[in-house]
């Protein structure tokens, strides 16, 4: 394993992954401006909305129920399955159908169970059959160009879905919050590029200390949905194990279960993910819950976001454990962009229609 082989990670790498990497501030940025040039009707008297998405396409609408909840007055719902849940009912309910590719089948059957119900609609896509179907239904399209994984595409998931909840009055304008974020990106970033060689690049060093070893990620509040963003790209980008875990829920349970199998501590990482915009007393669960299962002979580590603003804490983090997957990649030695045993499944799937 040589993460200063910069050559190496070429060869690896011919979809340029880490060009997506290197570009999602700007990514975000890009998605937060054409969010203001789209249109929505004068819709009121919501009561709730659902985002409909899997993967990719629904890590946005995590991130934005977590920046959000100190100030939506209505709930957001994250909806990874087919059909909707039952109170998701008439013109109270928004729907949201965020599928990168257009044709993520579940998306296309919450679309049409939200048709049915008599929900408003709108569709956040770069192609597919969803684009189709909200045009002929006439319902709102906000459609992106992208070309590339939907993992990659997370500026777009939550940029969008940012702009929505502006445009309809449930959050106060972020703009200036964003700009700083897109900076404390691009400040971080600085000293994470693959030119940066291990001694002087923390994610390069954070990825070693993931090397075969089955990786827990903990986040709490604004954090919760980046610690599950690290776990699914080491899963996708690296095509390794790893989970995510959620304070203060895991001291209820998750805690205990750190005494055994005790022959397989040595093969652990526990990474904690901190951001002072979190409520003080999860940042001291976070200092006793690590320190507990480095007790039990667990390794541990920690990383502390960057930036004065929640949404710079959020986005520093998340970007930060995007690089550190693409150099466990690189120490496996696989190519960080395409996700065989994925497509193979959709593959069954769909020929058991």
């Amino acid at each position: 394993m040589n993460l200063n082989d910069i050559e190496h990670f070429r060869q690896l790498d011919p979809e340029d992954m880490i060009g997506h990497i290197n570009g999602l501030p700007d990514q975000l940025w890009q998605a937060w401006e054409l969010g203001q040039g789209f249109d929505l009707p004068q819709w009121t008297g919501l009561s709730q909305v659902v985002v409909a998405g899997m993967g990719g396409s629904a890590i946005g609408a995590d991130l934005l129920a977590a920046y959000a909840a100190s100030q939506c007055h209505v709930p957001l719902w994250v909806h990874r399955d087919y059909d909707l849940p039952a109170w998701a009912q008439d013109e109270s309910t928004l729907v949201i159908c965020s599928s990168h590719s257009g044709n993520t089948e579940e998306v296309l059957s919450a679309f049409e169970r939200a048709q049915e119900n008599g929900c408003r609609i709108l569709a956040i896509t770069a192609n597919g059959e969803l684009v189709r179907r909200a045009q002929a239904h006439g319902f709102p399209l906000w459609q992106y160009h992208f070309e590339g994984q939907p993992r990659a595409a997370v500026g777009y998931s939550f940029g969008l879905l940012l702009a929505v909840f502006t445009h309809l009055g449930l959050i106060l304008d972020p703009s200036e919050e964003l700009q700083g974020a897109v900076a404390s990106m691009e400040a971080q970033a600085e000293s994470l590029q693959p030119e940066i060689p291990v001694a002087s690049n923390p994610a390069k060093r954070m990825a070693g200390q993931l090397m075969d070893r089955w990786v827990t990620i903990y986040g709490a509040g604004l954090l919760a949905p980046v610690a599950r963003r690290w776990k699914t790209q080491i899963n996708e980008v690296a095509k390794a194990q790893a989970s995510f875990e959620l304070l203060p829920e895991a001291d209820h349970n998750t805690l205990q279960g750190v005494l055994s199998p005790k022959g397989q501590f040595g093969a652990t990482m526990n990474v904690f993910l901190r951001a002072s915009a979190n409520h003080p007393r999860n940042q001291l669960r976070e200092d006793f819950t690590r320190q507990a299962i480095m007790l039990e002979g667990q390794n541990t580590d920690s990383v502390k976001a960057q930036g004065d603003s929640p949404l710079a804490q959020m986005w520093t983090l998340l970007h930060y454990g995007d690089y550190t997957a693409y150099y466990l990649a690189m120490a496996y030695g696989v190519d960080p962009t395409p996700v065989p045993m994925l497509q193979e499944l959709k593959g069954k799937m769909k020929s058991a229609e």
